[in-house]
């Protein structure tokens, strides 16, 4: 999932980028330099933006994660004589484009103006496949740019026997090449002088190209490429050393095993459950320590404050009490889960695992008819739904793009997460992990399915892709590196509840306190205001499923917000109801026998019936914005109804099945 922060913006190509504090006190104007990062997927590029920038972006092991363009600001705390802007394009192979992210680099260094253009490109390449890397290289080089390569991952060349003479390279490249380790923070100032020096001579001449003559026509795009080739392989050869020795990598052992088709899915559903199982028991203690702070010493002294102030017998003591504290303190009582949730997650991806799983996953995707490379922007979603939809633009075809967007809602998003682990919490204690796991898989045979559907009705022409993707070399994950994306991405979940979630509580507050037929603002029972007449008017249709008790039926509306709704939504209303029976074990009471008393003596079927109908039903707002800008209104509201649809009936059947046993 790609996170943006304060330090970073989303660049259009114009020469004046959004600029920003560098952290020091000196801010990029509009006559410092402009560099930009380019460079393949999975060979550092984003890694080193954050040790230049400090702009803490979430690196990825899957192409898609940067299709925006990203800006920081290098400082001169690093090296360089005055600050500079640093533009993070998306990754990319060429410079001639197979998809949206890598039409746009294109456009941000070829097409756009030369006024518009980087002062400057910093080109990662991997040492351990440096050919590879260099086709970028060698199309820049046909241009006036000033280009500078970082060599990156020269440790995991010299352990299969490679090393690289970093001068003979250079001189045959026509350009600067540094070696650099931005997971150590190794080769920064010795990656600013090189780019000092580059951007005080005169950008250099293009160079020549040498064609077969075709009498006057055009030149012909395979003799280019070939050309290409061939400048790459003379480079490589000139620069590069190997011990001879046919050593398998350390990387290579491990993927004939992750990767193989019968073990790898295996590996996979093993360490998500493992993944889960962590979440569910080790943060359990510190949600609970954190339920009863609120509950107790915060609520305490919000009272306190109110009564010194005057305000015990106002509406404002319902808005603070039975509103913000209750409602978002509940939801903050998940933090813990979701910090660990995202530690886990940060360290497989760091590790280099997540991309193999995105191998392991796309050969099932591929086997059952979606295109290959869908499974990427599917991966984030499970995240957030909101990058995943922008991340649909690295697919090729237009209808690829539509489907997979129609498709990402049904992964399950973090923000659901939190649902998941209250209800199975309450309801299995003892197989907690187990059931939040099973929503996830859950939520892969959807997407399977969903997808399957669609295409036998709607895409039964389109062809399938197979997944082209580097997979980097394991490694040993980084605290640093891991910690600052797990505060990235906990950061988000805060900004939430901080936010969106604030907003919904006092609107909930004012509907549960405004009186439909009788009473006063403020003093009316919750079922009897304009929250509960509406509820009672929705119930109803979930009564089917299990489900019907007014106060689950709004929680659900409520979550078309944000998922993370549901839970402030609950404590808010039964807070209200029961203001002195308030806390994690009342909430969990209450909602035991509102599922007990709507499923007539059924809870556990009608408790599962209302995850899966949250697992499938209509994303947030957000999300559906998102789909609106990628694929317009009309494909986003067909969307919407087969989420309802899909997640009613399944609803329905679940429970009504489960009933039996």
């Amino acid at each position: 999932m790609t996170t943006q922060t304060d330090e970073t913006s989303t660049t259009r190509p114009d020469r004046q980028p959004p600029c920003c504090a560098d952290g020091s006190g000196t801010s990029a104007g509009p006559d410092n330099p402009v560099i930009a990062l380019v460079g393949a997927p999975n060979v550092g590029k984003s890694t080193l933006f954050n040790t230049l920038t400090g702009a803490r972006r979430t690196v990825g092991n899957w192409p898609g994660t940067t299709v925006e363009v990203g800006s920081g600001i290098w400082p001169t705390r690093h090296g360089l004589s005055r600050a500079a802007t640093v533009l993070d394009l998306p990754g990319a192979y060429s410079l001639d484009p197979l998809s949206p992210d890598e039409a746009l680099t294109r456009a941000l260094l070829l097409d756009a103006p030369a006024a518009g253009r980087p002062d400057l490109v910093v080109v990662t390449a991997d040492a351990a496949h440096l050919a590879r890397s260099l086709h970028i290289v060698a199309q820049l080089r046909e241009h006036p740019y000033r280009v500078v390569v970082a060599l990156t991952m020269s440790d995991v060349a010299r352990r299969r026997g490679i090393t690289h003479d970093i001068p003979t390279l250079a001189e045959a490249l026509g350009c600067p090449v540094i070696s650099v380790d931005p997971r150590q923070r190794q080769g920064q100032h010795d990656l600013a002088a090189a780019v000092e020096t580059a951007l005080a001579a005169a950008v250099p001449a293009p160079r020549t190209v040498n064609l077969p003559d075709r009498d006057d026509h055009p030149v012909d795009p395979l003799d280019r490429d070939d050309e290409r080739f061939t400048w790459i392989t003379t480079a490589v050869t000139r620069a590069t050393q190997h011990d001879g020795a046919d050593r398998q990598s350390h990387s290579d052992r491990i993927d004939a095993v992750v990767t193989h088709p019968v073990a790898g899915p295996i590996i996979f559903l093993v360490t998500m459950w493992v993944v889960f199982q962590i979440t569910t028991t080790v943060a359990k203690p510190l949600q609970d320590a954190l339920g009863s702070f609120f509950s107790g010493p915060v609520s305490d002294g919000a009272r306190a404050l109110l009564t010194f102030a005057g305000l015990q017998d106002t509406p404002v003591k319902g808005l603070v009490i039975d509103g913000l504290i209750a409602g978002v303190g509940m939801l903050l009582t998940f933090v813990p889960l979701m910090a660990l949730m995202f530690l886990l997650l940060a360290l497989l991806e760091d590790s280099g695992y997540m991309a193999r799983a995105a191998v392991v996953t796309d050969r099932l995707m591929r086997r059952l008819g979606l295109p290959g490379r869908a499974f990427l922007p599917l991966v984030v979603g499970f995240g957030c739904n909101v990058p995943a939809i922008s991340a649909t633009r690295i697919l090729g075809q237009a209808r690829q793009r539509l489907l997979v967007a129609l498709l990402v809602p049904f992964t399950s998003c973090s923000a659901r997460l939190t649902v998941y682990v209250m209800l199975a919490g309450i309801f299995f204690p003892d197989h907690a992990g187990n059931v939040v796991f099973a929503m996830y898989l859950l939520s892969i045979l959807l997407v399977v399915l969903t997808g399957l559907a669609l295409r036998a009705t709607l895409w039964r022409t389109m062809g399938s892709e197979p997944l082209i993707l580097d997979l980097p070399p394991y490694q040993r994950p980084t605290a640093r590196l891991s910690l600052a994306v797990t505060w990235t991405r906990l950061r988000g979940f805060l900004h939430t509840a901080g936010g969106i979630i604030v907003a919904t509580v006092v609107v909930v507050w004012a509907l549960q306190s405004t009186p439909v037929h009788s009473g006063s603002f403020g003093d009316v029972p919750t079922q009897d205001s304009a929250y509960g007449v509406a509820a009672h008017t929705i119930a109803p249709v979930f009564a089917p499923a299990g489900f019907g008790q007014w106060q689950t039926a709004s929680a659900l509306v409520v979550g078309f917000v944000a998922k993370e709704a549901v839970i402030s939504s609950w404590a808010q209303t039964y807070a209200v109801d029961d203001p002195e029976d308030s806390g994690a074990e009342a909430l969990a009471g209450h909602i035991q026998q509102a599922f007990d008393q709507s499923s007539g003596g059924h809870p556990l079927p009608a408790v599962l019936a209302f995850l899966v109908f949250l697992l499938a039903y209509t994303p947030c707002v957000a999300t559906l914005a998102a789909q609106r800008r990628e694929i317009g209104a009309r494909w986003t509201l067909f969307g919407v109804g087969v989420q309802l649809v899909v997640a009613w009936t399944l609803a329905v059947v679940i429970f009504q099945i489960g009933r039996f046993f």
